[in-house]
């Protein structure tokens, strides 16, 4: 029985005649409109939307025109990629969002490499906090005729870059979003870059418009999931007016040999007119690296280093284990072992900047340099997205808030980190900016080195998942938390 209506949109100089006979040959499709770009509408038997924009309101109020036009039947949506849709596929899908009382299903699918080479790309499963825009759901979704016709009726106006965005959070708001953890079709790679360079995406300068849109989006979903909360101004834990040092650089470290020293050296050269130490936590570490802290720490009595028993911690354990430790200081700064800071006075500034508070912590800005410490793309990153009035429900959208991160240390204290080693800081400052207010200083502190060592250089792509699965997860308790108000 054809009972979906499919739209499917199309890139500049992409080629969808294979995609559109899949369709036709389907039983289950009843209609077909393209939404295409104006200089590629060459005609053609499918109903189609012409559009300068692919995302616009006035491109989706067209295909919504489309759809009641249609009947408002349940509707396959395919994105850019070019898909080969077999009739199993869909029906897999269709059969899954029915009997799953599902708002939107989708599902993985296998890879065609350019050497022909086939591969199973698996996406992760949706969740309340999977509200980042950049969410991979491939190319393929089905909506609920329902849950579609209703995120219609309510689709924000005036968008440029965000109504797919809204659309698909709207309707996330009907229903369950469904992830079918199987393959239902195949498409050849998009893009090919490695995840250390595709992660700068949602801070390029180039996209501010883009990125201010979409946070008005993710804004007005999260007042109606009852979790958009005003900015506060609660004040800081009291942890009494004695500390060893007024400020702590904290490094976490494992087998960072080649980048330790350098790391160490940024943090102990800094001028300030207060008392600081730099304690190294390293964490039982197999390749020099341990004696090299030894070495420097025998020079210099501002360094500490900490070896802690427990040989199960990651980074965030690292972190909790130095800020309860009796060295810490009233300020726990960051700085991660392959990286240095920006210049002599990175530390001055931050207590200067905590010390105007009350802050419980402070984001600063970075640049991105190769290992010779020459300039990379994006260069400054300095997320300036975040907003005193709505960074900390922003912070729901985005992937990270940036480095380096200073904290009032008995504040910290009461939230600690996740012993984890990716998301640890994300998840602090998502507790921390639910509760207190956040400091941030624009400039770059610091130089944040992209090399082969980083962890995040070049992920697989199911420990890319597994992280972006975590991140999600810790959206979602937030969300939670704030619908609860747990403050």
């Amino acid at each position: 029985m054809k009972s979906i209506a499919a739209v499917v949109t199309q890139i500049p100089g992409e080629v969808l005649n294979d995609t559109l006979n899949d369709l036709r040959r389907s039983p289950l499709i009843a209609a077909i409109c393209k939404v295409v770009p104006a200089e590629d509408d060459a005609g053609g038997g499918d109903d189609r939307v012409t559009a300068n924009q692919l995302w616009t309101s006035d491109t989706l109020a067209k295909v919504a025109q489309w759809h009641r036009e249609q009947g408002s039947p349940d509707l396959l949506w395919i994105l850019p990629g070019a898909p080969r849709l077999p009739e199993d596929g869909i029906a897999r899908l269709a059969r899954a969002l029915h009997e799953g009382g599902g708002a939107i299903a989708y599902g993985d699918y296998t890879e065609i490499l350019p050497d022909g080479e086939s591969l199973s790309h698996p996406l992760v499963a949706y969740q309340t906090g999977s509200i980042r825009d950049d969410f991979d759901f491939g190319s393929v979704l089905l909506f609920s005729g329902a849950a579609m016709s209703e995120a219609e009726a309510r689709m924000a106006k005036g968008l440029n870059h965000g109504a797919f965005y809204d659309l698909r959070l709207r309707a996330s708001e009907s229903g369950p979003v469904l992830h079918l953890p199987e393959p239902l079709y195949w498409r050849k790679a998009i893009d090919a870059r490695a995840t250390g360079e595709s992660i700068f995406d949602y801070v390029d300068p180039a996209r501010r418009d883009y990125q201010l849109e979409m946070e008005r989006v993710a804004t007005e979903h999260l007042k109606r999931l009852g979790a958009c909360l005003p900015a506060t101004e609660r004040p800081l834990v009291d942890g009494g007016s004695t500390f060893p040092v007024e400020a702590s650089v904290v490094i976490p470290v494992r087998d960072r040999a080649r980048t330790i020293g350098d790391a160490i050296r940024s943090a102990t050269a800094q001028k300030t007119d207060f008392s600081f130490n730099v304690i190294v936590v390293d964490n039982h570490s197999t390749d020099g690296t341990t004696e090299s802290i030894a070495d420097l720490a025998l020079d210099d009595r501002k360094i500490v280093q900490l070896i802690p028993e427990r040989r199960d911690l990651g980074i965030g354990g690292c972190w909790n284990h130095a800020i309860h430790s009796e060295i810490c200081g009233r300020y726990a700064v960051q700085l991660d072992s392959d990286d240095l800071y920006h210049g002599h006075d990175v530390l001055a500034r931050i207590v200067a900047k905590l010390n105007e508070g009350p802050y419980a912590a402070l984001i600063g800005a970075y640049t991105t340099v190769d290992f010779d410490l020459q300039p990379l793309p994006p260069g400054l990153v300095d997320h300036r997205e975040w907003t005193d009035a709505n960074g900390h429900n922003n912070a729901l959208r985005v992937h990270g808030l940036g480095a380096p991160r200073a904290y009032h240390v008995p504040t910290l204290r009461t939230v600690g980190f996740p012993n984890v080693s990716y998301g640890e800081d994300y998840s602090v400052m998502l507790a921390l900016s639910r509760r207190y207010r956040i400091a941030r200083i624009y400039d770059s502190l610091y130089w944040c080195r992209r090399w082969e060592g980083n962890t995040d250089a070049d992920l697989p792509l199911d420990i890319a998942n597994r992280y972006a699965t975590y991140k999600d997860r810790l959206r979602s308790l937030e969300i939670v938390a704030r619908q609860r108000g747990r403050a």
